[in-house]
């Protein structure tokens, strides 16, 4: 099927051509687009302390940035307004992401919408993932140049390339995708206040699946056994590590194992887990257990935009718990809405009590 999104090729075109290639622009992607959020909505959720944002200013060369929550309703000349998991906020950001579901959703991290004055942006920079670039309302100068040895600028609070020498020029103009495989040098610059919306790609590096699979590890209980050495004798070199210390610490952590199906629980609790300042809403006037299971029979249940729910071989993966796969949790987590059979009613009523999911009637 040929998406517009994606000027007219299917998903199976645009990822042999293009993903993790080469650059796609797409003019009129979104014909009318004015952006996921409004300036007043991003001002709002930039306030707010459970949000992340970000004020950026440039003047001359140097750059100046302010961690929200902040108080932002105007913009100075070259700022730029930065505010991240829109999509947890506002359903048009959320709409926005699903639009992209010709990808897996465990690739899919969030939808930042950056709100500039004339001049602002965010300097030259690369992205170590996947990133599709919507612009809405105003227009944006984007320069690009290919993946090389890029020589960072020391001393400023931004990953700033300091070599920066773009290859090409594009001007993007409401509703105009354009999409940049990891790597790539680029620095938009808003030509009048504009907005602009990223949908970044989540892509793990070696060393954060690493950490986070020693945490794992460590949760499901790591060996205890304390080293004893009763027959110790005096020392003849007091910095010498003993060799029987050595010794037991070899044959402990020899004793760490795990198996194929250890990392795909732990890979499917960690790519589902809610990012630290996620918070659920509870349902302010809950349904009892029995009421709940009778709405159930006719109503759909729907995904909260910020609820995470995977799939990985026979296992379901809902905000970092796991169960067994069924079909009926397949196709709710394929599609974020689906009908649920009386035998999940005791699994959805906890996920709705804490705000993973709300009722739809049809």
């Amino acid at each position: 099927m040929k998406l517009r999104v994606l000027g007219g090729l299917s998903a199976q075109q645009f990822l042999r051509r293009y993903w993790q290639k080469r650059p796609l622009l797409v003019r009129g992607a979104l014909p009318g687009f004015r952006g996921a959020a409004t300036r007043a909505q991003l001002a709002a959720l930039a306030a707010r302390p459970d949000v992340e944002s970000r004020l950026v200013r440039r003047r001359g060369g140097r750059w100046n940035v302010v961690q929200g929550p902040l108080a932002c309703t105007r913009l100075q000349r070259n700022s730029t307004l930065l505010v991240s998991g829109v999509n947890l906020h506002l359903a048009a950001a959320d709409r926005l992401l699903r639009g992209f579901g010709f990808l897996p959703q465990a690739r899919l991290d969030d939808v930042m919408v950056s709100w500039a004055a004339p001049g602002g942006g965010v300097g030259p920079h690369f992205d170590s993932y996947d990133v599709f670039l919507l612009q809405g309302a105003g227009r944006r100068v984007w320069r690009l140049e290919r993946p090389r040895a890029f020589r960072m600028v020391e001393g400023t609070p931004l990953k700033l390339i300091a070599d920066f020498k773009p290859d090409e020029e594009v001007l993007a103009e409401p509703g105009d995708l354009l999409y940049l495989p990891p790597d790539w040098g680029h620095d938009g610059v808003a030509l009048e206040e504009c907005l602009t919306c990223s949908i970044g790609l989540r892509a793990p590096q070696g060393q954060e699946l690493a950490a986070a699979f020693l945490d794992y590890l460590h949760e499901r209980g790591l060996p205890r056994e304390r080293y004893r050495d009763p027959d110790l004798g005096a020392a003849r070199r007091g910095a010498e590590i003993p060799r029987r210390l050595a010794a037991h610490a070899a044959a402990v952590l020899g004793r760490i194992r795990w198996s194929r199906g250890d990392t795909e629980d732990f890979l499917g609790r960690y790519l589902s887990a809610p990012k630290p300042n996620v918070v659920f809403r509870h349902p302010r006037r809950a349904l009892g257990r029995a009421a709940f299971a009778r709405r159930l029979r006719r109503a759909a249940v729907v995904l909260d935009p910020r609820t995470q729910m995977l799939t990985l071989g026979t296992r379901c993966f809902i905000n970092g718990e796991t169960l067994a796969a069924t079909p009926a949790l397949r196709a709710l987590a394929d599609r974020r809405r689906a009908l649920l059979p009386a035998a999940l009613a005791d699994f959805a009523y906890g996920w709705y009590l804490s705000g993973y999911l709300h009722l739809e009637l049809a």
